[in-house]
């Protein structure tokens, strides 16, 4: 995270290999499949202790933007232009959210041909896997669309989604009226079947009152189904929880090696190592807070009980 260069850090290191061996791996050793494999089972062999009998999980998609050449992007993930680009170095990655702290439990690449309900399916595999039980999901807004919401009630977990101003319905929905809860539907198709998914959403309306230099009202739809949700407010606090989410990838954005490297792979693998030390942080410092009980000591005031 300091900018330290891999030569520099193997010829302070001791007992380390040199850096032309390190180099040489990075460069000829590395399949993305088993890359991936190997990480998330990595990511998860720690993480799974910790998770209580209940945990809330985000699912977030990050693209990199790419500014190299146009005829070498075979690798890379293609979308909506977003920062003077259409490619992207492209992760999806799957959290568990325990004492308001995220553990990374999965990460993928994405590739063209990669959609956001294929990556879901994947990561609600993972979570079939885990002996705990989804209180609830909570995606980005990546993931609004007629697959994904149709997996999640599939899967009947409780979720929380900003939605997408899609079609003059809902735009209109989102232009007048106070706070409220209303009944709204997206249609999907696949090799040539359709379906109508409905789902509720709760506007949540605020006034500006200046806040961005802006005035008026601001209303936020979320797609949201949860039995702990009954309100709009709700559905936007809830939400409004995953940003810790995104600040962690902040703090990846500093703790991730710096490269010039095309090689997809090996991007891959730095993500990995930023997610590896954020997990390992956290549990190191959860740890170091953790007090073991003294015997004949009150939990408070650090009385002693009479006997």
């Amino acid at each position: 995270a300091d900018g330290t260069s891999i030569s520099t850090l193997c010829a302070s290191s001791q007992n380390g290999p040199a850096a032309n061996t390190i180099l040489y791996h990075l460069r000829t050793k590395f399949e993305p499949e088993r890359l991936e494999r190997v990480a998330n089972t990595l990511l998860r062999q720690d993480i799974v202790e910790l998770l209580p009998e209940q945990v809330e999980v985000c699912a977030d998609l990050h693209l990199r933007p790419y500014y190299g050449d146009e005829d070498d992007t075979e690798n890379l993930y293609h979308s909506e232009a977003k920062r003077g680009t259409t490619a992207f170095h492209a992760y999806a990655t799957l959290y568990a959210r325990v004492k308001n702290k995220p553990y990374t439990l999965a990460v993928r690449r994405l590739e063209d041909g990669d959609t956001a309900s294929s990556v879901l399916a994947e990561f609600f595999g993972v979570l079939d896997g885990l002996d705990t039980e989804v209180k609830a999901v909570c995606l980005d807004r990546g993931f609004y669309d007629s697959k994904c919401l149709t997996l999640l009630q599939a899967h009947n977990y409780a979720y929380v989604i900003p939605i997408i101003r899609w079609g003059k319905t809902i735009q209109q929905e989102l232009l007048e009226g106070w706070s409220r809860v209303i009944q709204h539907d997206l249609t999907g198709k696949l090799d040539g079947h359709s379906w109508t998914v409905e789902f509720p959403v709760y506007i949540d309306c605020t006034y500006l009152n200046g806040k961005y230099d802006k005035h008026g009202v601001a209303r936020h739809g979320y797609a949201a189904d949860a039995p702990f949700i009954e309100t709009p407010r709700d559905a936007r606090y809830h939400y409004a929880k995953r940003f810790g989410i995104e600040s962690s990838y902040r703090l990846s954005e500093q703790a991730i090696a710096t490269t010039t490297t095309r090689d997809a792979t090996v991007r891959l693998l730095y993500v990995v190592v930023s997610l590896l030390l954020q997990n390992v942080w956290r549990i190191s410092t959860t740890n170091m807070w953790r007090r073991p009980a003294v015997a004949g000591v009150a939990s408070g005031g650090g009385r002693t009980k009479s006997s």
